[in-house]
């Protein structure tokens, strides 16, 4: 088996002071939200992910979303510049981790903007979302730094929600998870199917049968269950929240220099 670990970074206590975009403040139990995101942890470790902490970023409310900070493809780790300069103090120390891990290093840099939310690979497509905080100049760039890797680089425009994976993911033969209330247009996808609820549109890869899953979607994980997959519900309501789901508390490694899966 390859080498999967995940890059993972715990909550701030300002985790409650999280930027929204699309959804009204909710009040947010600090407190819970770190016994989920050690839930979420533990059950990467279950299943055969080894996960690495970054440095924490105590004064970065949205720190938790690790996720945006890079996109990694085969042994090149892109480094994202947020839309949100409010998120930018999180970028150096999960650079200093995957940097740590012999991944190469490019970036996104200004008048490009990219956020790594808004990207969603599977096989050689790389969709980005273009919205809030992404913009084409950053896919142009990221297309710049990948496609010499064999990828393709597709952007897709996004205005009912905050990232492109707040709205959909894949699964491994390729087909998009997501629910109306999210997607603007199912065509940018050859394969598409829609779940029953909007937390079932995301799912993750943790091998090649098992997704791990909000367990805000259990109708979604039966759905999908019942087309073979094993099923690995996690408990993240207090990030759902802040606009978060299952795939913006990691970045996946899945062996340095692998082709990407299906995230």
């Amino acid at each position: 088996m390859h080498q999967q670990r995940a890059l993972v970074r715990r909550p701030s206590p300002r985790l409650a002071e999280g930027l929204l975009t699309h959804i009204q403040p909710q009040p947010i139990d600090v407190d819970r939200a770190l016994q989920q995101w050690q839930g979420y942890r533990d059950t990467l470790e279950a299943n055969g992910w080894e996960t690495i902490e970054a440095p924490p970023v105590d004064d970065c409310p949205d720190g938790v979303f690790i996720e945006d900070t890079m996109v990694t493809y085969g042994d090149v780790a892109v480094i994202s510049h947020p839309g949100a300069v409010e998120r930018r103090a999180e970028i150096p120390g999960a650079e200093l981790a995957v940097r740590s891990l012999g991944y190469r290093i490019a970036r996104i840099t200004e008048p490009g903007t990219l956020d790594g939310g808004d990207v969603l690979k599977h096989d050689n497509i790389v969709w980005v979302g273009i919205g809030d905080r992404t913009n084409s100049e950053g896919a142009r760039q990221l297309a710049a730094a990948l496609e010499p890797l064999g990828a393709r680089v597709v952007e897709v425009p996004i205005i009912k929600v905050l990232h492109l994976k707040s709205a959909v993911t894949a699964l491994p033969d390729g087909t998009v998870l997501g629910h109306p209330s999210f997607v603007d247009d199912p065509g940018f996808f050859p394969k598409y199917l829609e779940v029953p609820e909007p937390d079932g549109a995301h799912v993750v890869l943790l091998n090649e049968n098992r997704l791990l899953i909000s367990a805000s979607a259990p109708k979604t994980a039966q759905l999908l269950a019942d087309r073979g997959y094993t099923m690995v519900p996690v408990e993240i309501d207090e990030f759902e929240k802040l606009e978060g789901c299952v795939t913006c508390l990691s970045v996946r490694l899945r062996g340095l220099g692998e082709p990407p899966a299906a995230d």
